[in-house]
């Protein structure tokens, strides 16, 4: 039900921005974060790279930096192996959807998957060697300004949801407050 919902305003707000209703082009990454004691030892890992005990967002966003879906997994599930089961959902539910940036983690035989399964192209963002401390990349910082629109809703911050699913269902209620406030933002000022 939120998922409908959420679609339906994503489409209005790529319209109003003057875009077509459905994307041609999106940006994958995942975020890490602390789980609660609520949350059972089924549903939660230990990401070694960023040291959190919990769960991770895998997520796809438009080149708006719209949500077009979400998979909540254990911290401890890989990059890569989300991916094929996230992208395989978004290339199902968007078939306009032909190209896909993602950073250095999603190399390898995913990009091969990608171009021939699902029929995206996976454009992987690297960072130049000369490169020190945090650079924010071209078409990634999309994705990650997405992040930060999340942890601004308070109860995303940390991870309070028992099941994956109510996990995914948070980040969808999210984002749709995000649209309805610019749709809302954008009647306004045309009044």
């Amino acid at each position: 039900m939120v998922k409908g919902f959420h679609d339906r305003l994503r489409r209005k707000v790529r319209e109003q921005a003057g875009r077509d209703a459905e994307p041609s082009a999106g940006v994958i990454d995942s975020q890490s974060v602390k789980a609660d004691t609520v949350v059972g030892a089924d549903s939660r890992g230990f990401d070694g790279d960023k040291l959190i005990n919990g769960r991770k967002r895998h997520a796809v966003v438009d080149t708006l930096g719209l949500l077009l879906a979400v998979l909540v997994t254990s911290a401890d599930i890989g990059d890569r192996a989300a991916a094929q089961v996230l992208l395989a959902r978004v290339a199902a539910a968007h078939h306009r959807l032909a190209l896909v940036w993602a950073d250095g983690g999603y190399t390898g035989s995913l990009v091969e998957h990608g171009l021939a399964v699902l029929a995206l192209v996976l454009a992987i963002v690297k960072r130049s060697d000369g490169m020190r401390g945090f650079v924010v990349l071209p078409k990634r910082w999309i994705v990650e300004r997405f992040f930060a629109h999340l942890m601004r809703s308070r109860r995303l911050v940390r991870d309070f949801e028992r099941s994956t699913g109510s996990a995914e269902a948070m980040v969808y209620w999210s984002m749709t407050q995000l649209m309805t406030r610019r749709l809302a933002r954008s009647r306004s000022s045309r009044a």
